[in-house]
């Protein structure tokens, strides 16, 4: 049966929930997140509103550069706010969904920090959002745990990883919570409630709530989650400076004012993180009318190219020099329990991948499954050694912002496979987020809204474009349609129609089609995609 907090009962306010999170909402809570949408909401969709004129912009062929407004920020001598005590040493970070027995598994898998995620590897229908908040409360108050039908328990072991916690992106909406008629801000959903039930808890512990911010586009956005801490603190009678935040650099725009984030964040900061495979989306998105930046296969684009390596070497020297953090990228291999060469292949690979992370100085990693988290940190323990970190490792770069959009790629190609790659992959996990899971393991890799994106933007740019696969194919809507007919045939076969018609894979590629086909550049695939979650 649907509850509803009415809005007489507290003032502007009205909730659509179908189960009892009176645990989660309650009227202190709720009251929490009515103040911040007041104070931040407005700003939040005028910054929203700044993108999108941002885009017109390179879309007529602005391309991005350094600010001149800022050039005494990227010049001066100026540090982040020391490591909080827990968040000094994070070589190893493991990253999922708030998914209950996820997190268990994740907390107690020996790395350093867990990101629970309430982004990109979570389908946020408000069942998982706000299960989600209950697991976080318990996790924090070590009382999680979970009993599966067999009768295999968990819970948590004496020493786990320290908690941080991802709200979702400033361009997302919460549409179960309205405030004064508007939507509710996603960000300030997952940031409002897990702050206000658990910060003082965390403080008592010898912790503090920490978070991972996506999605910047600049150091504005930057300012706006500072302002929202501020305001938060206080609130609570927080100390300022207790929370703390690493920013993903996961767009070419913030990719160009690194300096000027931390600057924004800096007694909140601890540092930035090399999301690629957002960054990769983002190259593709935001010059997506350019022909000379078409980029091959997406397994072709790997962490050597220029473009990507000046990305990474630019993040590393902004970091050390700012005294901050600097982390390294996923690793989304998930082990095969029934195929070891498969695994002695991808092992190999994410070796020789944190290898280069820890020699080029990143600070530690990202992992998405447990059984990687003793390969990545006997990695950076050959490299950090007793340090806990290596911030002190000066390596100025020479990046320009000509390296920065080198994404010429003389031996790259566009092939069927890596066509079909796409179609596949991104139907299969559109079909996974409907059904409200959105870190859908395929073809052993943890595929997340990130890649899926990817996927989706790759088939719109080689159709905008028309481009011509290495064996001479026009990639259009007819060769696409063709590979989406023959995949969903495949699938249909593999599973059976029940389970087919289960999956919501009609559904799926209804969105895959409109966000890949259609001549209008749909900015995220989760936007339309939301509006048909349960």
């Amino acid at each position: 049966m649907s509850s509803q907090l009415e809005p007489t009962t507290i003032e502007g306010i009205k909730i659509e929930t179908g189960d009892d999170f009176s645990d989660v909402l309650t009227p202190e809570a709720v009251a929490f997140l009515r103040s911040l949408h007041r104070q931040f909401n407005r700003r939040r969709l005028s910054l929203l509103e700044s993108r999108r004129q941002r885009q017109r912009r390179t879309d007529t062929g602005e391309m991005p550069k350094l600010l001149c407004s800022t050039e005494q920020i990227r010049e001066s001598d100026w540090r982040v706010a020391d490591p909080a005590p827990d968040l000094t040493d994070r070589r190893c970070e493991i990253t999922g969904p708030v998914e209950r027995k996820m997190m268990i598994n994740a907390l107690n898998s020996g790395a350093k920090v867990f990101m629970a995620d309430f982004e990109d590897s979570a389908s946020p229908t408000w069942t998982n959002m706000m299960h989600g908040q209950r697991n976080l409360m318990d996790a924090v108050r070590r009382t999680i745990s979970y009993t599966k039908p067999d009768g295999t328990s968990y819970q948590l072991v004496d020493e786990t990883a320290t908690l941080m916690v991802r709200p979702r992106g400033w361009h997302l909406k919460e549409a179960n919570i309205t405030f004064d008629g508007a939507p509710a801000s996603a960000s300030l959903v997952d940031f409002g409630l897990y702050f206000f039930h658990n910060a003082h808890e965390l403080i008592s512990q010898g912790s503090g709530p920490f978070f991972y911010l996506p999605k910047l586009e600049s150091h504005t956005e930057a300012r706006l989650w500072n302002d929202v801490f501020v305001a938060a603190q206080q609130a609570l009678d927080i100390p300022i400076g207790t929370i703390r935040a690493t920013v993903l650099i996961e767009t070419i725009f913030a990719a160009f004012e690194m300096n000027e984030i931390l600057f924004e964040l800096r007694e909140h900061s601890a540092g930035l993180n090399a999301g690629r495979w957002d960054y990769i989306f983002s190259i593709i998105k935001k010059f997506r009318n350019r022909k000379d930046m078409v980029l091959p296969d997406r397994k072709q684009i790997t962490m050597n190219v220029p473009f990507m390596q000046a990305y990474v070497d630019l993040l590393i020297d902004t970091c050390h020099r700012r005294g901050a953090h600097a982390m390294g990228g996923m690793a989304a291999f998930i082990p095969s329990r029934r195929d070891p060469a498969v695994n002695e292949r991808a092992f190999g690979k994410v070796r020789r991948d944190k290898e280069r992370e820890a020699t080029a100085g990143h600070d530690g990693t990202w992992v998405a499954h447990p059984d990687l988290v003793p390969l990545a940190t006997e990695i950076f323990d050959d490299v950090l050694g007793d340090r806990p970190n290596q911030i002190d490792r000066q390596r100025p770069a020479a990046v320009t912002a000509h390296k920065l959009l080198d994404t010429d790629m003389p031996c790259g190609t566009v092939t069927e496979a890596g066509v079909r790659t796409n179609v596949d992959v991104g139907i299969q996990y559109i079909a996974s987020w409907l059904c409200g899971n959105g870190a859908a393991a395929i073809y052993n890799l943890m595929e997340d809204a990130a890649t899926a994106e990817i996927s989706r933007s790759q088939i719109w740019q080689w159709i905008h474009h028309r481009t011509r696969t290495d064996e001479g194919t026009l990639v259009d809507t007819a060769m696409v349609g063709r590979i989406i007919d023959e995949e969903m045939d495949r699938l249909r076969t593999e599973l059976g129609s029940e389970a087919f018609a289960h999956g919501r894979y009609d559904e799926a590629r209804k969105v895959f089609e409109r966000v890949s086909l259609t001549g209008h550049f749909p900015e995220c695939l989760t936007l339309p995609a939301y509006e048909l979650l349960d």
